[in-house]
């Protein structure tokens, strides 16, 4: 009969450095969730916003501005509350009958910590009134 080798060199060790490991990428995971996660949630709030100005600028008056001024300082505000950069690029125009307004911007996210990597979010988002607001103008 064969003996079972009580002496498994391969079989030694290893748990804690496996464990480790997986503690470092748990980490590091966890920490570009917490920078990521805020940046995107505040595009996606300004969107909203974006697209709320652009319907407030269109349908509501406006207190004697024009609907552009209207819209811009709607986005100026909106950007200030959503932490965006102050490079950030706005063009706000009337096309006839509908407003279109375009927020441009990049913000580095440190996605590694000490800077071993930075990713560069990128909003590029055009705003139009969709909807039974137009069908109406038309």
């Amino acid at each position: 009969m064969n003996k079972a080798e009580t002496n498994r060199r391969g079989e030694r060790g290893g748990a804690g450095a496996k464990l480790l490991i997986t503690l470092i990428v748990l980490v590091l995971i966890g920490n570009a969730g917490l920078n990521f996660i805020p940046v995107a949630y505040e595009a996606e709030s300004f969107k909203q916003e974006m697209q709320t100005a652009v319907v407030q600028g269109l349908a509501s008056p406006t207190n004697g501005l024009k609907p552009t001024e209207f819209v811009k300082l709607k986005l100026l505000k909106a950007a200030k509350e959503n932490d965006l950069p102050t490079d950030t690029f706005m063009d706000i125009k009337q096309n006839g009958s509908s407003i279109q307004a375009r927020v441009y911007y990049i913000k580095p996210i440190n996605i590694l910590p000490f800077g071993i990597y930075t990713y560069n979010y990128e909003f590029d988002h055009t705003a139009t009134p969709v909807g039974f607001l137009m069908k109406s103008f038309n």
